[in-house]
């Protein structure tokens, strides 16, 4: 690796599992795939020496890992995917993979999106104005949006939502169907003229919009029926995650998690989960697929000894806010680690080798961690640190 950056430790910012292989992504955008068989690191990700590599996704449909890159050859501007079976990944074989929407322009402010419930795959490019959709399973082009009014796209089960260019005090709204883009519904939604919109998401047949100082508002777009709830209630969040399982939806605002119904009442306030992160970064939270778990990096118990600079990973039920376990300072049993730098570090006396499986005190692995993942299938914890280092909690 040319580029002095990826060849320094960084925290890690995102872990995905997939079958028996854990990808570990550091904030330098060097990215490691790890073997839960041997404990040892497959290989690196990152293909050419200039590569950065900026987020991972798993595509069950085709047992794929795709990664979201930029060069240091293109100055860093385009987003550029990557395509890789799995089986390859296992063989040491990164190389072996494809380049994704080759066609589409995606310098910043452009994106891709990949939507796991639906199937399809969101890119927008910014320098002709063209959100395109394609099927996640082929990456075929399935339909285009071409419309510089479209301020943004929101993404449910079914549909998608376009929101556009406020007018007056009214933003036009469209829905629109996921699987060929045919107009399902066009309306408006009447707005304070000078307050700042905090956000519009839809949800099915709901429609969330919040503005500044204002009300909440849900708007069941079938038949226009309104619901309001008080501003003093329902504050902004930070960060929304819709339960499309239970129709709910979690809030995370200063440390805390609520979760509401559509009917703005509020379901469930979680009686020991207070985040350790204030921006609620969601790659340190966990979802279970049945959505009756949330898994998260959270601060430590006041009147644990060991738990001073540490904090502890929660496991609590969405429905009740229950905390049905934790795992804390004061857990004697050890656990695996691995090292995910790209060089043979040296950083500290306990880590020996890049590759190598070593064991640390439990208050050590729960030191300012950075990103969380849960394998239901291995029903293993994985976690990684801002030193550079993965853990494995397994039961």
């Amino acid at each position: 690796m040319v580029l002095p950056f990826l060849r320094k430790r960084s925290k890690i910012i995102e872990i995905v599992a997939a079958r028996d292989i854990v990808f570990a992504l550091a904030q330098s955008g060097v990215c490691a795939a790890f073997s839960r068989e041997t404990n040892q690191r497959i290989c690196f990700l990152n293909v050419t020496a200039d590569e950065v590599i900026r987020s991972l996704f798993y595509n069950k449909n085709n047992d794929s890992l795709i990664t979201v890159s930029v060069y240091a050859s293109d100055n860093f501007s385009s987003l550029k995917c990557r395509s890789t079976r799995i089986e390859y990944i296992r063989r040491g074989q990164p190389d072996a993979g494809f380049a994704l929407f080759e066609s589409e322009s995606l310098k910043w402010p452009g994106f891709v999106e990949f939507d796991d419930v639906n199937g399809k795959v969101l890119t927008y490019s910014a320098q002709d104005s063209i959100y395109k959709v394609f099927d996640l399973k082929n990456y075929t082009m399935l339909y285009s949006i071409s419309d510089r009014n479209v301020q943004e796209i929101k993404i449910s089960p079914g549909i998608m939502l376009l929101i556009f260019t406020k007018v007056g005090g009214h933003v036009p709204l469209k829905i629109l169907s996921i699987e060929d883009g045919t107009v399902l519904k066009s309306f408006s939604h009447l707005l304070h003229r000078n307050k700042k919109v905090d956000f519009i998401e839809q949800f099915n047949e709901k429609l969330l919009v919040k503005q500044e100082n204002e009300n909440l508002q849900i708007l069941d777009v079938r038949n226009a029926e309104l619901t309001e709830v008080s501003k003093n209630e329902f504050m902004t969040p930070s960060a929304f995650i819709f339960l499309y399982e239970n129709q709910l939806f979690l809030t995370f605002r200063n440390r805390t998690v609520a979760v509401w119904n559509f009917r703005g009442e509020l379901v469930t306030s979680f009686e020991d989960h207070l985040l350790w992160h204030p921006d609620c970064n969601t790659n340190n939270i966990y979802i279970t697929s049945d959505q009756d778990l949330i898994i998260s990096y959270c601060k430590a118990d006041s009147d644990d000894p060991l738990s001073e600079g540490n904090g502890s990973i929660n496991i609590s039920n969405i429905l009740t806010g229950k905390c049905l376990a934790k795992i804390r300072a004061s857990n004697s049993f050890p656990v695996e680690e691995q090292c995910s730098c790209s060089v043979k570090c040296g950083c500290s006396s306990k880590t020996q080798s890049n590759a190598s499986r070593i064991r640390s005190r439990v208050a050590e692995a729960l030191e300012d961690i950075t990103a969380l993942f849960y394998d239901e299938e291995r029903n293993e914890i994985y976690t990684g640190n801002r030193y550079g280092l993965v853990h494995v909690w397994s039961n």
